[in-house]
């Protein structure tokens, strides 16, 4: 188990295009491992391997829903959205207690390589989807900030500067929560 650090809002590796995957490796599948084991550390539900300050087009996403189960996301595209839309609060644990209320497409088609490389399509909705398109975004140097008015997001970032007044840096430790006993 490999927790990486997380990059937050500030870190310039958030802001910069990932790079494709040429082909799906060892080191790739351990890129994988460590976003699972450092987004389940953080209790986040997605994350994308620029957040760990590693700019290649890999992200993971686990809501908790068996079907489709967690995804590996490998050179990642939309290739469809769905007219209906939603509007629902995001956060990020790049920017951790911050939340905006994001409109996305309630469903989407996902097109990708998995762990091992091999390419396939999967149909996401409701949370699913969101968490999704959130990722894809991260790997494309695409915040949920992006997606507020100037009004909101000037607002938002106010308060996050507010919060972090004091702290140098861009990077923060995961640290998991200990077992609980049985």
């Amino acid at each position: 188990m490999t927790i990486r650090r997380l990059h937050l809002l500030g870190s310039p590796v958030l802001r910069q295009p990932s790079t494709p995957v040429a082909a799906v490796d060892d080191e790739v599948r351990r890129l994988v491992d460590d976003l699972f084991d450092t987004m389940h550390a953080a209790k986040g539900v997605g994350l994308a391997a620029n957040q760990v300050g590693v700019a290649r087009r890999v992200a993971v996403v686990d809501v908790g829903e068996e079907f489709p189960p967690p995804l590996v996301l490998v050179n990642p595209r939309i290739v469809k959205l769905s007219d209906a839309v939603e509007t629902a609060e995001e956060g990020c644990l790049s920017i951790p207690d911050i939340y905006g209320d994001v409109e996305r497409p309630l469903a989407v088609t996902v097109a990708a390589l998995d762990r091992d490389g091999q390419p396939y399509s999967v149909e996401l909705s409701g949370f699913k989807a969101r968490a999704a398109q959130h990722e894809i975004d991260h790997l494309d140097g695409i915040l949920f900030l992006d997606h507020l008015s100037a009004v909101k997001r000037h607002l938002l970032v106010a308060k996050w500067k507010k919060a972090r007044k004091g702290q140098a840096g861009y990077l923060k430790e995961v640290t998991p929560e200990p077992a609980g006993e049985l």
